[in-house]
């Protein structure tokens, strides 16, 4: 079973709404998650923040967050999940921000890194990876939407719930 698939079927047995917002993944996680049948039940709404002015207009992630911390970080991620939860009022928010490639990398903050966030009863987590950065940007990008399938699906089923 496809991740997306798992999710979804979690997502409808508790009645639940996800949310997505995007800026690396370009989209990619949307449309993995309504590629399934059924997924208008749990989908409310998903935005492509790509841009910072879309990061601050549409999620409220401050200026201050962006300006001091990038929009690629912990602190961006985490303002992402909560002002997508406030914008949507879903029970679910899953939002993706990082460096696809293949340029655009620093010594800090590499092609390949992203932080995904996920708000779900208040909490908000937040993890970050680096993958290679010789993968192509296109794989980069798919990688990067199945590692937050992955991560929705590990922090939601922790507790057995799926």
């Amino acid at each position: 079973m496809k991740l997306e698939e798992k999710l979804g079927q979690f997502l409808i047995k508790h009645k639940l709404t996800i949310a997505t917002a995007e800026s690396c993944t370009g989209g990619l996680l949307s449309s993995k998650l309504t590629d399934v049948s059924g997924s208008s039940e749990y989908v409310k709404l998903n935005f492509v923040t790509y841009a910072n002015e879309a990061k601050h207009n549409i999620l409220g992630v401050s200026w201050d967050i962006l300006n001091t911390y990038g929009a690629v970080s912990e602190e961006c991620a985490q303002a992402m999940a909560d002002g997508l939860q406030k914008a949507t009022g879903c029970d679910v928010a899953l939002c993706t921000t990082g460096i696809a490639g293949p340029t655009g990398g620093t010594d800090e903050k590499p092609v390949g890194l992203i932080y995904i966030s996920i708000k779900y009863k208040n909490i908000v987590t937040v993890k970050e990876l680096r993958l290679s950065p010789d993968i192509e940007r296109i794989k980069m990008k798919e990688e990067f939407a199945n590692q937050a399938l992955n991560f929705a699906v590990s922090t939601l089923c922790c507790d057995k719930l799926c």
